[in-house]
């Protein structure tokens, strides 16, 4: 049940001296960096002791653009010989952010990859098919470390090549894998038009999502197309990539393993931290990496530590699924709206089938949300009424949820784009 019950059920008491005491060492290694260095100098800052787990709400907070700022090694705390590898962020916009990792932290990243892993009842004797992308990105080695750590087979496929995918399927006998929602829901799509039966097909027990947010609604079709269970899992370049947080089998939110990291969540707009429960954006504090420590990174995830013990007996405190991001959130007509309450309402309708966009533009001074939304194939049989009836009841489930008017517009089955890694579900023509 446990990858290391000492660590995973370590006590309350326990875990908030353990913090103390590595929450110190971070501060201290971060100040060795010439980027803190000069910031905690300027905010008088240097030297500072932290003496007790609020002491750090003293210290500012670090951004994607600080990241930016130091680039490409202002924040490095170690000679660059001590460095082994590096990754970089999967950011759009301005330069890429990089990360640079002691031996020490690649190890320390594997264990808790694996204690998640391990969560979900993957095991030495599964067959762990990674369908995320290598190289700079972290998401793909990020679980095939982890994976190689507790002894399971691994097929480091990358993504695309969907017909070579499910040849491995079948002929390796996948039994894991390590996937973003909207391709497994395109690989649904693809299988049921090879006439195959995605649940009676393979042996696949366990799906990893990653990469994108998702909601229950997705996680439940997928499982049931499937036949698998879907686990969550979460993760950011910034603190080493995918594995921050899991799930485990009682799907009851993300065990954040707070031995390796500290985490706030504050009001996004004022900073404050806020209540044990209250919803806001979570920070997070590396406490073991050596290479580059990062203190009190704003990563923009909206979230809420669930309050109780988990069920399964691991003591670190759980946050919720992801809301969205702050800079996925998007504005209409002066409502806030994430793509996630968009989804979760499709997904919740039969008829819908599994890819859809979400469209923003402006006419005459006027915000307008459109949605275009793939259906079922079998549902379409020429009744215009039926086609109408499901365009108007999504019309009103939308207007319910986001309390904006939206335009539906109903498509066939793959007649959107297809992703194969992060989907790019919203397109704002209003900043074009």
């Amino acid at each position: 049940m446990f990858w290391n019950e000492k660590e995973e059920n370590i006590s309350e008491e326990e875990l908030l001296s353990l913090q103390l005491r590595r929450l110190a060492g971070a501060v201290e290694r971060a100040g060795r960096s010439s980027y803190y260095g000069n910031l905690f100098a300027g905010k008088g800052l240097k030297g500072k002791k932290i003496k007790n787990l609020d002491d750090i709400r003293d210290f500012p907070f670090t951004t994607k653009d600080d990241l930016r700022e130091s680039y490409p090694s202002g924040m490095l705390a170690t000679s660059m010989d001590d460095i082994v590898r590096m990754h970089a962020s999967s950011g759009t916009t301005g330069k890429s952010t990089l990360v640079f990792h002691t031996g020490r932290d690649i190890s320390n990243w594997a264990n808790i990859v694996a204690r998640g892993l391990y969560a979900v009842g993957v095991r030495k004797s599964d067959i762990f098919q990674n369908m995320m992308s290598y190289g700079l990105f972290t998401g793909g080695l990020g679980l095939h470390y982890g994976a190689e750590k507790i002894g399971a087979l691994v097929i480091p496929i990358g993504t695309g090549n969907t017909e070579r995918q499910i040849d491995f399927f079948k002929d390796l006998g996948t039994t894991v894998i390590h996937v973003t929602p909207s391709y497994l829901l395109h690989m649904g799509h693809v299988l049921e038009e090879k006439g195959l039966s995605p649940s009676e097909s393979f042996n696949i027990r366990i799906a990893i999502m990653g990469a994108e947010p998702h909601s229950e609604a997705t996680r439940k079709k997928l499982e049931e197309t499937f036949g698998i269970k879907v686990y969550n899992c979460y993760g950011l370049s910034e603190m080493n990539g995918p594995g921050v947080a899991f799930e485990c089998t009682f799907q009851g939110g993300l065990h954040l393993w707070e031995d390796n990291y500290f985490a706030e969540i504050i009001n996004p707009d004022t900073g404050q931290v806020l209540p044990e429960g209250e919803e806001g954006e979570l920070v997070l504090t590396t406490l073991c990496r050596e290479g580059m420590p990062i203190i009190r990174y704003r990563t923009k995830d909206i979230t809420r530590f669930i309050s109780g013990r988990c069920a399964c007996g691991r003591t670190h405190r759980r946050i919720g699924r992801m809301k969205g991001r702050t800079d996925d959130m998007f504005i209409v007509k002066g409502v806030n709206i994430f793509p996630s309450q968009v989804e979760t309402v499709l997904m919740e309708t039969p008829g819908v089938d599994k890819n859809y966009m979400i469209i923003l533009d402006r006419k005459e001074g006027l915000d307008i949300l459109s949605v275009q939304i793939e259906i079922r194939r079998d549902f379409f049989r020429g009744d215009l009424y039926q086609l109408r009836d499901l365009q108007e009841k999504l019309r009103e489930r939308l207007k319910h949820v986001i309390l904006v008017t939206p335009s539906v517009e109903l498509v066939e089955p793959g007649s959107l784009p297809v992703s194969t890694g992060k989907a790019k579900r919203v397109i704002d023509k209003r900043r074009l």
